[in-house]
C-alpha cells in the first residue's frame, strides 16, 4: 500500500521553503498520538479540579479558583500542543526532506536527497498500535541538521516514498545505455 502523492495545496507554513524548481511529492503532520498526554493530563486536571471543588474546598471560593486556574493552565497548554502540532509538517520534496517547527519561532530543517547516504524507520510497540514510527538519516556529512523525525504516521509507505525518490537518479542512470 502506497500512500498517495500529496497534489493539494501546499500548507502555507511549507510553501514559503519550497524552491521554484522542487515539487513537493508528500507533506504530513506528525502522528496526533503526539497529543496523548496532553488530552490525558486535561482529562485527569478536570477529574481532580472537580473532586477537589466538590469535597475538599468546602464552599471557599478563593481555592476554587485557584484549582480552576491550574486546570485552566492545562487546557492552554493543550491548545497550544494543538496548535503546535497543526503547523508542523515532515515534508518530502523532489529534492529533499523538510521539517518544518514551530510556529513563534520556526525552525526548518533540511538535508537533500541526494546527501542522504542511508535511512531507517523504528517502530515500537506503541508505535505499531496506533500507526506512527520514527525515522533516522544519516547523512555523508558529520553534522546534519535534520537526524531523527518522530512520531510519523504511516512510517512504511513515507520510506517507500523516500527511497524512490533517492533510487530514481541511480535507476536512470543504469538503464541509460
Amino acid at each position: 500500500m502506497r500512500l498517495a502523492p500529496n497534489t493539494g495545496t501546499v500548507p502555507v507554513g511549507v510553501s514559503k521553503f519550497l524552491l521554484p524548481h522542487e515539487r513537493q511529492v508528500i507533506s504530513v503532520n506528525q502522528h496526533p498520538a503526539v497529543l496523548i498526554r496532553p488530552v490525558f493530563e486535561v482529562l485527569v486536571g478536570l477529574a481532580i479540579a472537580s473532586w477537589v471543588s466538590i469535597s475538599v474546598a468546602h464552599g471557599n471560593d478563593t481555592v476554587i479558583l485557584v484549582i480552576w486556574i491550574f486546570w485552566a493552565l492545562l487546557l492552554l497548554r493543550l491548545l497550544w500542543k494543538v496548535f503546535d502540532w497543526l503547523t508542523n509538517y515532515f515534508v518530502i520534496t523532489s529534492q529533499r526532506l523538510l521539517l518544518t517547527q514551530g510556529f513563534l519561532t520556526r525552525k526548518v530543517e533540511m538535508i537533500p536527497l541526494d546527501k542522504v547516504t542511508d535511512m531507517s524507520f523504528q517502530r515500537s510497540m506503541m508505535g505499531q498500535l496506533l500507526g506512527y514510527g520514527r525515522f533516522i538519516v544519516e547523512s555523508a556529512g558529520q553534522n546534519q541538521a535534520m537526524r531523527i523525525v518522530d512520531l510519523l504516521p504511516h512510517p512504511e509507505q513515507l520510506y517507500l516514498e523516500v527511497c524512490e525518490l533517492i533510487f530514481k537518479d541511480q535507476e536512470e542512470t543504469l538503464s541509460k545505455p
